[in-house]
């Protein structure tokens, strides 16, 4: 893990946000603190972020409500769960909830740490992020991609695709009804240091919905959701703004 460690945190008090930020930073840790649950969907659509530190008990969206709303929506970061109860139960629905850890507080900041840190070891050992494995084609419509041999066929029948609408396609369609901004989007398809902008990305999106869309102006495959980017949609059903 030559990186640093790229976390998330949401909790409800001030406080407590500050302390974390300090102490994960001087640990060489990126470290982003958000108030409320709102807008954690909207920034992992934009960045990404090896590890969501997530408090139970918030005003509005609770953490048991949204990490269980992230996990339906196949968001795969490692959760860690924080709660100011100690009733073993808790623990239990957290888990239950798609929660990968869990700390009592009060706490140590450096068990925090230590618990952040076997996470990202434990997601580097598993490849959660790499989806299926290569010689399983991910099906859509009457599309079939083939990510051993960076093919897409249509009904038996070869589509041609540069290298630049494979890598997108590919990054859409691995992490299926996950809204993407362009910035992760670019990341995951191209990795951190590729400079593309918006308007490659978005001519990019154009070129894929005329090849495997019957009508690329209503797009059912890779639609677009406004305000954050694009989604891949493999059943093809529209989905709710």
């Amino acid at each position: 893990m030559n990186d640093p460690v790229k976390v998330l945190v949401v909790d409800d008090e001030a406080e407590l946000r500050g302390l974390l930020r300090r102490y994960l930073s001087d640990q060489g840790c990126q470290v982003r603190a958000e108030a409320h649950a709102g807008t954690v969907s909207t920034l992992l659509a934009r960045e990404r972020f090896d590890v969501l530190v997530l408090d139970l008990m918030m005003p509005g969206e609770d953490g048991l409500s949204l990490c269980r709303r992230l996990r339906h929506e196949g968001e795969t970061i490692p959760i860690l769960m924080l709660t100011a109860r100690g009733d073993p139960v808790d623990r239990v629905v957290g888990l239950e909830m798609g929660a990968d850890d869990y700390l009592a507080k009060p706490f140590h900041p450096r068990e925090l740490l230590a618990r952040i840190l076997a996470l990202v070891r434990r997601q580097h050992i598993l490849g959660a992020h790499l989806g299926p494995t290569q010689n399983s084609p991910l099906r859509f419509g009457p599309y079939s991609l083939h990510l051993d041999s960076h093919s897409l066929d249509r009904d038996g029948e070869n589509v041609p695709l540069t290298s630049g609408e494979f890598r997108l396609l590919s990054t859409l369609a691995r992490h299926p009804r996950r809204p993407l901004g362009r910035d992760r989007l670019i990341e995951l398809a191209y990795g951190r240091d590729h400079v593309a902008t918006d308007r490659a990305i978005d001519s990019q999106i154009m070129r894929l919905r005329k090849l495997i869309e019957t009508e690329p102006s209503a797009p059912r495959f890779i639609q677009t959701v406004w305000g954050v980017g694009y989604v891949f949609v493999p059943d093809g059903n529209r989905r709710h703004q």
